[in-house]
């Protein structure tokens, strides 16, 4: 028998109190369930934080997710991100090593995928990259010639488009 390995972006609206994050990660870890990806931030209303979880596994084991943390006392609202539905977004910085014969191509690349050259110095630079995982990926794979010094993404944050799903909170 083979199992299908699927992915879920999940999007939670949680109170903005301390341990919050611990007790959703903690919730995973028991259960054994893998996070790929988790970022949180406030939301315009600061009583409230929007955390968006990537997820792994079979269907059965994805469902069982979705009740387990919307059970959760912190959690006000869980949704699932449908591709197509959402848009999804990550941040990544790199640092990579430049010398004055490199800086050019790879100030090159960078336009390519309208990224941001912050900081250049006498040895590197740090590009910053918005856009969805496979944009990345494609960026970091023409850079495998370049010495990659460090590199920093942020995970994937989404919202759903249009304005049918939209969940107001009241105290």
């Amino acid at each position: 028998m083979v199992i299908q390995v699927n992915k879920k972006v999940f999007q939670l609206l949680v109170d903005n109190t301390s341990g919050v994050l611990s007790r959703i990660s903690g919730l995973f870890s028991r259960r054994g369930y893998n996070i790929e990806s988790i970022t949180a931030g406030v939301t315009a209303d600061p009583r409230y934080t929007r955390i968006t979880i990537v997820a792994s596994g079979d269907d059965e084991i994805l469902d069982q997710i979705e009740k387990q943390v919307e059970k959760l006392v912190d959690v006000r609202n869980i949704k699932v991100l449908a591709p197509g539905e959402s848009v999804y977004r990550e941040l990544c910085l790199i640092k990579i090593s430049v010398s004055e014969q490199t800086r050019d191509s790879v100030i090159n690349i960078a336009n390519v995928f309208r990224a941001s050259i912050i900081d250049v110095g006498n040895q590197s630079m740090i590009i910053e990259l918005t856009g969805n995982q496979s944009k990345i990926e494609a960026f970091i794979k023409l850079l495998e010639g370049y010495e990659i010094l460090e590199l920093a993404r942020t995970g994937i944050t989404g919202l759903t488009r249009g304005n049918k799903d939209v969940v107001w909170l009241d105290n």
